[in-house]
């Protein structure tokens, strides 16, 4: 015969006292009678439940418990009484004390100096009792609390400030007899085996009833990050603007098209070694074209087409340095010189997003219009726009929308219009404006997805769980 488990023997018990009695008033204290912990009880009421041979009612309930180190404090007394009973008539030095008390020692003296129980003798390295015996009122507070009984608000919060005691739920049932219930319940079939078969015993079996409604077992899949989701939606739209992508895997660079073809001087500090990765093998390139390179030495150096340049030796050498590319910005310099005669483009990486519209009579309104469009699309309508300052645009501006989560505007990227010492040595005709924006992706997806701390989006400390139960974002598109 097989051996009955122990949740059979809790199951038998649970239903023979509701048999004589109709009811269980407290699933904790009926717990304590069967001998079981109040989990064994638990996982039996919720079996029968479910088969509504018991109906339960939860209640809860949130009570203070003591932390581990109040415990020992319930047990051995409070550190200040252990530290007064610990010291002898003539006195002891802290080392002693605290070879006696360990961890205890620090929080004993404050307290028991706070209490006036303790004093310090001038000159010498001794503390003395000032009492002949004390009243612990801490462990007799941290007691009342173990058996259950209550203090006054006070004491809690004492005993909170000294991080003594939490606060748990607890949860409980209070049962009656269902609308099932039987003394001793089948033990139904779930499937039918080829010994069924055999036998011919499966026509007389009783089978436990298919939940059609239950959850299935999660299917293993990957999950998309924020970050992309927010990243293809702006590719998405771009396109539906009529945007071309443009090309981004030329991470090496050289300091030419990085900082010389944008008008920014070969001493401005972006071009420090602080700030920027430059490469030793091979450390610079030849393969510059010379005729736009004159003409952009001409620019830095003497000015032309109305500006004055920067007034420097311009050096060659300077420019021809390699780099690991510091913005993609390098990039629209590159196709804008290629490509004289596109209309726009479109820049994508995986942090920030740079576009361009190339055109004649382009003005700022027309940068300030295409802005608000895109980020209407995005589902962000709230924005303000600040004068900035680039070396490679002018006017430029600071583009900010408004964190409900945050309660403040933050800055969601930059833009401007190319000035002309950049475009007109490219070979661009006269009256040709570009104008251009850069947008950080991460500022965005923290706004329209509600994040305010950016270590909540990636790194380290991200909760997988944002990533995995964090609803598609729609960005605000109908």
């Amino acid at each position: 015969m097989a051996e009955k488990s122990p949740a059979a023997d809790v199951e038998a018990g649970l239903l023979a006292h509701l048999n004589s009695a109709g009811e269980v008033s407290d699933s904790r204290s009926f717990a304590s009678s069967l001998g079981v912990s109040h989990g064994e009880l638990e996982s039996v009421i919720k079996s029968l439940s479910a088969f509504r041979i018991v109906d339960s009612t939860d209640i809860t309930k949130e009570t203070w418990v003591l932390t581990e180190e109040a415990k020992g404090y319930a047990a051995k007394g409070s550190p200040e009484a252990q530290l007064v009973a610990a010291i002898p008539p003539e006195g002891a030095t802290k080392d002693v004390l605290k070879a006696k008390l360990g961890d205890a020692f620090d929080v004993g003296m404050r307290a028991a100096a706070r209490n006036k129980w303790i004093g310090f003798e001038k000159g010498k390295d001794l503390i003395l009792r000032k009492v002949e015996s004390v009243k612990d009122e801490l462990q007799e507070q941290l007691k009342k609390l173990q058996d259950g009984e209550t203090v006054p608000d006070k004491v809690i919060g004492d005993l909170k400030g000294r991080k003594l005691i939490t606060k748990e739920k607890s949860i409980w049932y209070s049962l009656k007899k269902g609308p099932e219930f039987v003394l001793k319940r089948k033990t139904l079939a779930t499937d039918v085996t080829t010994e069924h078969l055999r036998s011919g015993d499966w026509k007389d079996l009783e089978f436990k009833d298919y939940n059609y409604g239950a959850q299935g077992q999660p299917i293993a899949k990957g999950y998309a990050h924020p970050l992309l989701e927010v990243r293809e939606e702006i590719q998405n739209i771009f396109i539906k603007m009529g945007f071309v992508e443009m090309p981004t895997n030329n991470f090496v660079e050289s300091s030419f098209w990085n900082f010389d073809a944008l008008f920014q001087p070969q001493q401005h500090p972006a071009r420090d070694s602080h700030d920027t990765f430059f490469l030793t093998a091979p450390a610079a390139t030849k393969q510059l074209p010379d005729e736009y390179l004159e003409k952009v030495k001409q620019i830095h150096q003497s000015g032309g087409h109305g500006s004055k340049g920067y007034g420097y030796d311009w050096k060659r050498d300077e420019a021809e340095k390699n780099l690991l590319r510091t913005h993609t910005t390098a990039v629209s310099t590159r196709m804008l010189y290629k490509l004289a005669n596109e209309v726009n483009g479109m820049l994508l990486t995986h942090t920030s997003i740079v576009c361009l519209i190339c055109d004649y009579g382009l003005t700022l309104g027309d940068l300030i219009g295409v802005l608000e469009d895109f980020f209407a699309s995005l589902g962000m309508s709230k924005l303000r726009f600040k004068p900035a300052y680039n070396p490679y645009t002018e006017p430029s501006m600071e583009i900010f929308s408004y964190h409900d989560g945050l309660k403040k505007w933050v800055e969601v990227g930059n833009s401007g219009m190319f000035r002309p010492e950049m475009l007109l040595p490219m070979g661009l005709p006269e009256g040709v404006n570009v104008i251009a924006w850069g947008l950080s992706l991460e500022r965005p997806t923290m706004i329209l997805y509600g994040i305010d701390n950016i270590r909540d989006l990636f790194g380290p400390k991200v909760d997988f769980n944002l990533i995995k139960s964090n609803p598609l974002c729609r960005l605000g598109l109908q």
